[in-house]
Order: structure tokens, then C-alpha cells, then sequence
């Protein structure tokens, strides 16, 4: 018997995926936006619908960057707003351990999954940034080591307010970061906790998602580096006395859907070409090379002058703005080889060294990606992104998956009320 596909949709706007000049964009504010993105993934009978996180505005060379969606609604605000205009889509929302408290984090994904029926999810992340601790009483920020132990911790914590009804509310938690007592004001919810997901995927997040995850995000969703990501964090599930079905692998994806697969190819160079504007360019390469690049001509060649490094001090600041490169210098020397090789302009650069499209094709193409990705174990699913919000899922959703459920792989109707039941985990004690 093949395995069923687990599809899930992400409301896009912390990065530049979507494609603002599109006649059809629509607003990131607006809960129409997020009512109508939610709509076609459960007509779909997609798994759940996400939302990730953005604690602070990105800055580039002290000013505010705006080239990328960077601020929305309040998670669980819009989060239960859909529970009233959903029945079965399970919700997912990105909450930050680093910043927050167990206690009301507790008690807000427990009146989410109350107010749901069963179908909350909690997307567990750090924040390894000062930039971004400026916002919150704690400031600063942890070492990646010890942002993980702290969000070990959280969770753990969290777990032991969500379990506390079998002791009439009562919870008590202490460790180096926590000291927590009381009474919790909530029941048991109906899915017990929330289903956890996590998205690192360093070693130390991909371990703390084989020991405490119910599912993880993942970047890898090509055939061989998703079967290698996906055999490493199953093969970790043992030692922590778990299964590998108690752990889905759902790596981001993002798609190309046009009648013909040649119509589809163009459809996805145009995406490019619009996602990658030339002040798009220019404020990537300033942040590899950490100067202040705005003289050049997106169409011109690249800088002859190397990166400025610098340690912490870097011309982006922002989680999801800053490239992480660990030698810029050496990473300028391939970007100018290839540019060389190829004869790209900064523009034509950047659109070759950033993410393209995961799926091209027609309906008939794209669904058999999906499947056999699937059934070679790349993936247990995907997390789809729409470049265009809030109706860039649509044509996936009236096209392909009508052939994922000919082909038997994808359900037709939901078989339980929570998203636990969706995604195919065991019921909690």
C-alpha cells in the first residue's frame, strides 16, 4: 500500500516569496487574506494551515527593509479567527521559546485547541539574535547550545502544565531556567497538548525534533538530500524510545503550475524575475558582502572588493534578513566564479543561487513529483508556499490534488477531528 501524502499550507510574507506586483496580490493584514488561504486548504483536505513568525523589522544599514513581509497580525489572534471559519484544518502557529513563558503559552494553545476542536499546533523555535531580544524584558539573546536547552526546557515545562489536569491543575517545574507552581485555569484539551512542530535544522535542532516533535519542517526537498535528511532524523528516534512514524518530515516547497509542463518552466522564470527585483539583488549581496552596495547596477557585474568581516556587526539585522555565511569571503569567491562561468549579472546571480521552485509543471507533472518524492522517502509531505497570497493555492488545490487522490495517495475526506488524526500520530496516554 503507498503512503499517503501529508500537505499543509503556508501563509507566505517573512521572506520575499511573495510576488507583490502580481494583479491578483492581496493584503497580509487583512483577515480576508487569512480566511480565504485557510478555505482552499481545507477544501483540499489539506493537514493544517501555518503561520511563521516575525518578532522585530528587519533593518539593512539602519534602515528599515522593506523588501520582505515583515510584520502581520498577532499569531493567535488570526489563528483563532480561523478556528470559527474552519471545521477540520488543523492550525499551526510559530511561537518563540526564547522571549516567551511556558505558563501562557500553555494557556493559550490550550484555549486555541479548546476553541478548535482539537486542531492546534505549535511550531517550537529560538531566537538567536540581540537584535531581536531588544524588543523583550530579557534582552539579549543565548548561544545556539543554549537556546535549544532552553527550548527543551519550555517545552517540557509547557508539557507539564498541558498533563496537569490528571493532578486536579496542580504543576510544579523547576530546572536552571524555569521555576513554576501552581494551579493551570484550563482541562485537558482535546488533543491532550498541542501537536508540536520544529523547524531546525542544525544538529542540535534536528535532535530535539527526534526527541520532542510530532513533525519537522525541512528545507532539503529534492530527492537525494531529502532521503539523506529524512533518513538522518528517523534513524534518531530509537534511542528516544519513538518510532518513525511519530515524527513527519515536511520540507517547504513551492510550485509552478501551468496546462503544459514548457508553459510551467516560463511561468517559474517570470516568478523569479519578479520575486528578485534589482533592489531585491542589490540588498542580498550586501548582506554576504556586509558593505553598502547600493552604487552598483543590479544588471552590472559583481563587486571587485571583498566582504566586510566583521563578527556580529553586519549590515542586515533581523532573523530571517541575515545570511549566515561562515566565510563570506570564500562564498563571494564562488559566486564570482560562477557569475564568471556563466556571464550573470548580480541580478541574474541571485536568482541562480536562491531557492527556485520545488515543483514545475503541469497538474499531471506536478502531482507525480509529489508522489514519488513521497514514496521514495524524501519526505512523508510538503508545506506548500504560494507565491502569490491569498489565492496562490487554488490551482493546486482544484488541479493536483484530484490526481494525488486517483492515484490513492491523498485522502478525500478527513477520518478524525484533530490534526493528530490528520497527520496520522498515535492518540497521547
Amino acid at each position: 500500500m503507498p503512503k499517503q501524502v501529508h500537505l499543509a499550507a503556508h501563509f507566505p510574507g517573512v521572506n520575499n516569496t511573495t510576488v507583490w506586483s502580481h494583479p491578483d496580490a492581496g493584503s497580509h493584514i487583512e483577515f480576508s487574506s487569512f480566511a480565504h488561504l485557510a478555505r482552499t486548504a481545507e477544501r483540499a483536505k489539506f493537514d493544517f494551515f501555518f503561520l511563521a513568525e516575525g518578532l522585530r523589522l528587519r533593518e539593512q544599514a539602519g534602515l528599515i527593509y522593506d523588501l520582505d513581509v515583515v510584520g502581520r497580525p498577532d499569531t493567535f489572534t488570526v489563528l483563532s479567527a480561523l478556528a470559527a471559519v474552519t471545521e477540520h484544518l488543523g492550525l499551526a502557529g510559530t511561537i518563540n521559546s526564547t522571549f516567551n513563558e511556558p505558563f501562557e503559552v500553555a494557556r493559550q494553545f490550550t484555549s486555541l485547541d479548546h476553541l478548535s476542536g482539537g486542531r492546534a499546533a505549535w511550531n517550537v523555535v529560538t531566537s538567536w539574535d540581540a537584535f531581536t531580544g531588544e524588543n523583550f524584558r530579557r534582552g539579549g539573546f543565548l548561544p545556539q547550545e543554549q537556546r535549544y536547552a532552553r527550548a527543551e526546557r519550555f517545552l517540557d515545562a509547557a508539557t507539564a502544565l498541558f498533563d496537569s489536569w490528571r493532578d486536579d491543575g496542580r504543576f510544579a517545574y523547576r530546572d536552571e531556567h524555569f521555576d513554576i507552581s501552581g494551579r493551570f485555569g484550563l482541562p485537558r484539551s482535546p488533543q491532550g497538548r498541542p501537536v508540536v512542530l520544529q523547524a531546525g535544522d542544525s544538529d542540535e535542532g534536528r535532535e530535539f525534533a527526534a526527541a520532542k516533535a510530532d513533525a519537522i519542517f525541512s528545507r532539503h526537498a529534492g530527492l537525494d538530500a531529502g532521503r539523506a535528511f529524512y533518513a538522518d532524523v528517523k534513524g534518531r528516534l530509537a534511542k528516544h524510545g519513538r518510532r518513525p512514524e511519530d515524527l513527519v518530515v515536511l520540507p517547504a516547497a513551492t510550485f509552478a503550475l501551468a496546462d503544459t509542463d514548457a508553459e510551467a518552466h516560463e511561468l517559474a522564470h517570470e516568478v523569479r524575475r519578479q520575486q528578485v527585483s534589482g533592489q531585491t539583488a542589490i540588498k542580498v549581496l550586501e548582506q554576504l558582502w556586509n558593505r553598502d552596495l547600493s552604487a552598483h547596477d543590479p544588471d552590472g557585474p559583481l563587486p571587485t572588493v571583498d566582504p566586510l568581516v566583521s563578527g556580529e556587526d553586519h549590515i542586515a539585522r533581523g532573523r530571517a534578513s541575515v545570511r549566515m555565511h561562515k566565510d563570506p569571503v570564500a562564498v563571494a569567491r564562488q559566486w564570482r566564479e560562477l557569475a564568471e562561468a556563466k556571464n550573470l549579472s548580480i541580478r541574474e546571480l541571485v536568482i541562480e543561487t536562491s531557492a527556485k521552485q520545488t515543483f514545475i509543471g503541469s497538474p499531471e507533472t506536478v502531482a507525480a513529483q509529489v508522489d514519488e518524492l513521497v514514496q521514495a522517502d524524501a519526505a512523508d509531505g510538503f508545506i506548500l508556499v504560494p507565491h502569490v497570497t491569498p489565492g496562490g493555492l487554488d490551482d493546486f488545490a482544484d488541479r493536483v490534488v484530484p490526481l494525488l487522490q486517483e492515484r490513492g495517495v491523498f485522502r478525500t475526506e478527513y477520518t478524525g477531528p484533530t490534526l493528530r488524526d490528520h497527520l496520522g500520530l498515535r492518540p497521547l496516554p
